[in-house]
């Protein structure tokens, strides 16, 4: 019997980390023009903002669905192998209630099956870097009991810095008021955006101009972590290379930061902010007992 962590690609994983792990990420649908897609499976960053730049396509995310999910465990509930899955926060989609009610579905045939669920409350490459850590731990030999204490720790202590450049797809979702999109477009404000304790996105400031708004949410970095040149810490974006290497080279130079979770933004996240946006995630907190578990060896 194994014990095996699983996600989904809300969580931004890159491929080298799928390969590297055999990680199994379950596949976020997104409808396009009324054909279902599956991010990381059928449709891919770069194709997915090519539509999406061409603003003619109706594009729509929904959340994985208890069938979905039910598709997903069932090998493992028939393998008799023990699960931990780092879902999407309640805060931004349905997918734990999905999961649990899949989870419960399957122990009416396997009763023996066991699903650790973990509400991560975070959003792209703040639970990508969760998984990242965990997989880490488990390959450095962490018990499992450790893993899901570890969990549960990187969750609560995982902070997200995160802007874009264009405003028009906040507005389009539902975030971001018309009084507030026009005058933001207007005086190229751009919103600098967390991850609250409730796991939603929330604006908590407002920056003249696409550069300053890098720097802020650098500096947000420095005001939040904690032993900063000893984390892995996650950055992700959509298209804006520029951006995203401005951002990695200020990190390391003014935090000493040396090892880097880096990530495109996928059509889970990206179809509501479009592929202008730019994220750090980073702990505010850390723990000797599962940082000796953390060596890159």
């Amino acid at each position: 019997m194994a014990f095996v962590i699983l996600t989904d690609s809300a969580s931004d994983v890159s491929e080298s980390l799928i390969k590297e792990y055999n990680l199994h990420v379950i596949p976020t649908p997104v409808t396009i023009d009324g054909t279902d897609y599956f991010d990381g499976s059928t449709i891919f960053p770069e194709q997915f903002y090519a539509l999406q730049a061409e603003g003619t396509h109706e594009i729509k995310t929904y959340h994985i669905n208890q069938f979905m999910f039910y598709e997903n465990f069932l090998p493992y509930a028939e393998k008799g192998d023990e699960v931990l899955y780092i879902c999407f926060s309640t805060g931004i989609a349905g997918t734990f209630n999905a999961a649990t009610l899949a989870y419960q579905q399957i122990l009416e045939d396997y009763p023996e099956f066991k699903l650790t669920i973990i509400d991560s409350k975070c959003a792209s490459v703040g639970y990508g870097l969760v998984v990242a850590k965990l997989l880490r731990m488990q390959r450095n030999g962490a018990p499992k009991e450790l893993l899901i204490e570890a969990a549960e720790y990187f969750c609560a202590h995982m902070e997200h810095a995160v802007t874009v450049v264009e405003l028009d797809y906040l507005f389009k979702g539902g975030r971001l008021s018309r009084t507030s999109f026009l005058a933001g477009t207007v005086l190229d404000i751009k919103p600098v955006i967390i991850v609250d304790e409730n796991g939603s996105l929330k604006a908590v400031e407002k920056v003249r101009g696409w550069k300053k708004a890098q720097k802020r949410i650098i500096d947000m970095v420095g005001e939040k972590g904690k032993d900063l040149d000893k984390q892995m810490v996650g950055i992700c974006y959509g298209m804006d290379e520029e951006a995203f290497a401005f951002v990695k080279n200020q990190l390391a130079e003014k935090y000493q930061i040396k090892e880097f979770l880096e990530e495109r933004v996928g059509c889970a996240i990206g179809a509501h902010t479009g592929p202008g946006i730019l994220g750090i995630t980073f702990l505010n907190e850390t723990n000797e007992k599962y940082e000796a578990y953390l060596a890159d060896k």
